[in-house]
């Protein structure tokens, strides 16, 4: 058997998708190994939640860089040293240098509270309320020099409900953001998931004509 999937996860905050993901791996439906989650926040519960899984922990403060440029490359050289196969962005709420990146391309993914294309960036609860939109969602996408422009693999759409504001939306999002990740990195660590450059995705070697949804705890053409 080929060795287990190697998992780097870089988290800006509580990290409960990261706690989606060792939920996942400790009933035994995701086999890979974590080996690394950092941080650009010392304080971050990402990083709590590391430790109490015996998960290596790295917290680099960006001020302590001479430029954005120089924190991406030292934080990627470390993840590097990791031996990670797959960077999972989580939450990490920077943007990355492209060269830093480039490396990786294909090898990291990101979960974003939106159904891209639409709202890139921040507040995409509130965007969606604002517009009027019908639904919204969560998307996982291969990560790009573009930001959340990377091609989708796969998301997770939920009705947006009268009695929805941008908390109970969120809050409501983050249920399907649980299931959706770790579906995505299952199909990764089976090795039936890949980057059809510049701007694409296969699903066991045919393109995906759309991104995937997700049904329950599975993913769907």
């Amino acid at each position: 058997m080929s060795p287990p999937l190697r998992i780097a996860l870089l988290a800006s905050g509580r990290g409960s998708n990261l706690a989606a993901l060792l939920d996942a791996h400790a009933r035994g439906e995701l086999p890979v190994e974590f080996v690394l989650v950092a941080s650009d926040k010392a304080e971050a519960g990402a990083l709590r939640l590391a430790e109490a899984a015996g998960v290596p922990s790295l917290a680099l403060d960006p001020r302590s860089y001479p430029s954005r440029r120089d924190f991406d490359l030292d934080l990627f050289a470390r993840l590097a040293a990791s031996g990670a196969d797959l960077l999972v962005l989580a939450g990490f709420m920077r943007i990355l240098d492209g060269e830093a990146l480039a490396p990786w391309v294909g090898r990291m993914i990101n979960i974003h509270p939106s159904l891209l294309p639409k709202y890139r960036g921040l507040h995409t609860h509130r965007r969606a309320l604002e517009a009027g939109d019908p639904e919204h969602g969560a998307s996982v996408h291969y990560v790009t020099a573009e930001l959340d422009g990377g091609p989708v693999i796969a998301q997770a759409r939920l009705p947006i409900e009268p009695g929805d504001d941008e908390h109970r939306l969120a809050a409501r999002l983050l249920v399907l953001e649980h299931r959706l990740l770790p579906a995505v990195v299952r199909l990764i660590a089976a090795q039936r998931l890949a980057l059809l450059p510049p701007d694409g995705v296969a699903l066991d070697g045919e393109r995906l004509p759309a991104p995937l949804r997700l049904d329950g705890d599975r993913l769907a053409p």
